[in-house]
């Protein structure tokens, strides 16, 4: 997911192969291009949010495989 200024989420829709732009919860489009969401955003303003739970499973699975 990335957020972005003036309430910007971009997230990806589920068994497609598009992301979502939402404004404060509500859906703007969905894009199956950057193009199209740049018409939304700057894309240089966009911020991806990463869970940490996610970020330290895939950061163990990384180290595991380094390892062996």
């Amino acid at each position: 997911m990335w957020v972005g200024p003036d309430g910007i989420e971009i997230k990806p829709v589920a068994g497609r192969a598009a992301l979502r732009v939402l404004r404060y919860g509500r859906v703007l489009a969905d894009c199956t291009n950057v193009d199209q969401i740049r018409t939304f955003v700057d894309l240089a303003d966009l911020c991806e949010v990463v869970s940490l739970s996610e970020w330290r499973a895939r950061r163990e699975s990384r180290l595991r495989e380094f390892s062996s």
